[in-house]
């Protein structure tokens, strides 16, 4: 037996030999999906192998994992990444995969995690016409830990003073706050992106992605996005998650070690998209126009990614994927839906509906044209043959729409004609309960702005949005009435009062808020909680009338509820003869008012004050 002296020197001799050996395997920087799971539709899952310090090129695979095989291994131009393609059985069990690696005589062994699908068939809820989201901008909502403001190794910190700078709010500032949201009566958070924006200035909006599997440490990082969800969930509240398929940041890691030239769009100087988004539908477009909107970068500091190479169309796809499972979000707003190539959205969309037929995706199509936006909505009988596969659009027609019919005269087609004309339209959509309806985002002027700072008119357009057809979505601070100029977006994206540490006053209280700002919070909030348990408001089959003497009337009926809407755009008290209504009406006599809980008969006629929205459910 050797002395304790020389067991302690071969014991620390051999650690050192298994460290230096160590040191001699290639590591991988980036590893994507870093996991995946068995359960899936598709067995299939590419993983991206990437060292930016070692050629993997001459690398070859293999497995020994029961239910488990290496059906591909690719190179690209770069020989700093490998591909393989892992086929996973549905008998193969959770665990980890040893995926061993071969360069000649030397080998090493990669543990990829395999875990269980979620059996849970609530978890991934979708969102519908019965929800209302609520839009939320997490750098501007609230700080809720003031540690990560600034984070070692990421260029920006936060400086309020600074208004394209990062002001510090976080997910837990939200989490924090979801007792407000839920008492507001909104049944789902959508927030603007809250991935890694790793970039030098001016990204504090989320939309110039570096790291697309992981959450901003600023925001608080994964872990804090999964705690937020399960939050959200605990309270019934619903997550959207937004997502970018068009562009990534100037600072993704990918670009500093690009696997091919082709995974962007490049040219021999900076080229900048046209930013027409109908051109992509136009039957009559050119080469060089379709070409620049689609290839054409949206900003100096957003590369455009070609998702027509059939590497990263997957690596795309399955990033999706991950996050459903991995987070359990209830549906995705993808953004710029126009601008990346067509066909791979068509097969993005139809891969993650048929993986999940419960979800839903909404895409963002500014474009003021409902024949347009119909274009890129699931089940659309297009001239040339496209199907987008995606159910959901953004109404930007009916966003433009709302503020022109409030605020000019009355006229053969113009005040509140315009919003009869805007529906009148709707035979175009395949499905138009179905799109995302609403007064003003993180881009545009806010609503109350666009409204005149007019509080009556600004009812008049809310009570428009929570009745008529779509899934409405607020944005944050509509309820406070906040009314920046979108010609500037930092004047969009004002903090929350009260979400800062040292804020004067705080409009997450009844007592910060002012005697305007309760009055518009208490008319959201009343209209809310009351279209939860409304099912003619949400699939109920809508009947309107052409407005006479500016004056706006329709009903939502399903089986056992009714209900009569009246908008009077006058400034001044109007009598309304109810003898055109009679088909809807069918003989009621009564209804009650749902603002002042006041009875209201129905029998001949009905004065509706200047300015006023009547929201009547028919006894």
């Amino acid at each position: 037996m050797l002395p304790r002296p020389r067991i302690a020197l071969v014991f620390f001799f051999l650690l050192s030999i298994i460290a230096q050996a160590q040191k001699k395997q290639p590591t991988f920087h980036h590893v994507e999906p870093p996991f995946w799971w068995t359960g899936m539709k598709n067995p299939s899952v590419q993983i991206l192998f990437h060292n930016k310090d070692a050629d993997l090129s001459s690398l070859s695979a293999t497995v020994k994992y029961d239910g488990v095989t290496i059906s591909e291994t690719k190179t690209v131009e770069n020989p700093h990444y490998l591909f393989v393609t892992l086929n996973i059985s549905p008998t193969a069990k959770a665990g980890k995969v040893p995926v061993t690696f071969t360069a000649g005589k030397k080998t090493f062994t990669y543990q990829y995690e395999i875990k269980s699908k979620s059996g849970d068939t609530n978890r991934i809820q979708g969102f519908n016409s019965s929800d209302v989201l609520y839009l939320i901008m997490p750098d501007r909502f609230a700080n809720g830990d003031p540690a990560n403001d600034s984070i070692p190794g990421m260029f920006e910190g936060a400086h309020r003073d600074q208004p394209e700078g990062r002001h510090g709010g976080d997910l837990k500032g939200i989490a924090d706050h979801l007792d407000y949201i839920k008492d507001l009566g909104v049944t789902a958070l959508w927030l603007n992106p809250v991935l890694e924006n790793n970039q030098r200035k001016s990204s504090y909006h989320g939309y110039a992605i570096t790291d697309l599997y992981q959450v901003d440490r600023r925001f608080g990082g994964n872990e804090a996005y999964l705690s937020v969800i399960n939050k959200c969930h605990s309270m019934g509240l619903k997550v959207i998650q937004d997502m970018v398929m068009n562009h990534i940041g100037n600072d993704h890691w990918l670009m500093h070690d690009l696997p091919a030239k082709g995974w962007i769009h490049q040219f021999p100087e900076f080229t900048r998209s046209n930013y027409q988004g109908n051109v992509i539908s136009d039957p009559y477009q050119s080469k060089y126009d379709a070409t620049k909107m689609s290839n054409g970068w949206f900003d100096t500091t957003m590369p455009d990614v070609d998702q027509t190479d059939p590497l990263f169309a997957t690596y795309l796809i399955q990033n999706t994927l991950w996050w459903i499972e991995h987070a359990g979000i209830d549906g995705i707003r993808m953004d710029t839906q126009p601008y990346p190539d067509k066909h791979f959205m068509a097969q993005w969309a139809k891969v993650v509906m048929h993986e999940y037929p419960q979800f839903n995706i909404v895409g963002e199509v500014w474009i003021n044209s409902v024949a347009t936006t119909a274009y890129w909505q699931k089940g659309m009988i297009n001239k040339d043959s496209y199907q987008s596969n995606l159910p959901t659009v953004t109404d930007f027609p009916f966003c433009f729409t709302v503020p022109q019919a409030l605020n000019e005269p009355a006229g053969w087609d113009t005040g509140m004609r315009r919003l009869y004309t805007l529906l009148s339209q709707d035979f175009i959509y395949p499905d138009a309960n179905r799109n995302l309806t609403f007064l003003d985002n993180h881009d545009m002027s806010r609503f109350f702005l666009s409204a005149g700072k007019d509080l009556k008119k600004f009812k008049l357009g809310l009570a428009f949005l929570l009745t008529t057809r779509g899934i409405p979505q607020l944005y944050y601070g509509t309820e406070l009435l906040m009314d920046g100029d979108g010609g500037y977006h930092p004047n969009v994206r004002k903090d929350f009062p009260g979400g800062w540490p040292g804020d004067k006053t705080s409009a997450f209280s009844r007592q910060g808020r002012t005697e305007a700002q309760n009055e518009a919070f208490d008319f959201m909030k009343t209209l809310l909680h009351w279209r939860k348990s409304q099912p003619a408001v949400h699939n109920g089959k809508l009947t309107h009338f052409i407005p006479e003497n500016n004056i706006y009337v329709y009903f939502r009926e399903s089986n056992s509820h009714r209900v009569m809407v009246i908008l009077n755009a006058n400034d001044q008290e109007k009598t309304l003869s109810l003898a055109p209504f009679t088909e809807c009406l069918r003989g009621a006599g009564r209804g009650v008012d749902v603002i002042s809980q006041a009875e209201v008969s129905l029998r001949d006629q009905v004065n509706v004050p200047a300015y006023t929205a009547m929201i009547i459910e028919v006894k």
